[in-house]
């Protein structure tokens, strides 16, 4: 990332946008979407992986559902780009690239069992926070936009990964934080 700075110190730290910079919302909305989209494809690789690893019934259940509901996302997804007329091909997401690669360490750093499945918890929260905030941002974009219909497509997905966060903080506090905090 290149920084400016102008002779007076002002600017110090602002970043020179790439030749290929967004240059409008419309832009912005549909890179953030092959960022989210790409995101999606790499959940659906991952999560499989995290399921196998945890040992709690219940949230091998939850996390193998998720896998199912985010297959859904990916086709919503591109549904939206068909709208759009815009190829659904992704753009590399760094952030969920990041949150995969911090669960897959939590789960070599952790012995099977509650500890491991707290720390899935909370690996699998920090990722539906993450989308959280992209469906949140990209509906009110689609919103700015006038893009009603996409407006609403990403509203259900956001509700999804609601109710995934919701469902993952229930069982972290009904049972496996306190079996994992007696080891």
């Amino acid at each position: 990332m290149k920084t400016t700075e102008n002779q007076n110190g002002r600017g110090a730290g602002k970043v020179a946008a790439k030749s290929s910079a967004a240059d409008g919302l419309r832009e912005l909305f549909i890179d953030e979407l092959k960022d989210i989209v790409y995101a999606e494809r790499a959940l659906v690789k991952a999560l499989p992986k995290m399921a196998r690893n945890a040992t709690e019934p219940k949230l091998i259940a939850a996390i193998e559902e998720h896998v199912a509901v985010t297959e859904g996302q990916v086709e919503r997804l591109e549904k939206i780009f068909d709208l759009l007329g815009e190829s659904n091909r992704g753009k590399k997401c760094d952030a969920m690239e990041g949150l995969i690669k911090e669960g897959e360490s939590i789960m070599e750093e952790t012995e099977a069992g509650p500890v491991r499945d707290a720390g899935i918890i909370s690996a699998s929260q920090k990722i539906e926070h993450y989308e959280i905030a992209s469906y949140g941002t990209l509906a009110a974009f689609a919103k700015t936009l006038g893009e009603t219909e996409v407006a609403s497509l990403l509203e259900e997905t956001l509700a999804e990964e609601k109710q995934a966060d919701a469902l993952l903080t229930e069982s972290a506090y009904n049972s496996i934080n306190f079996e994992a905090s007696e080891e």
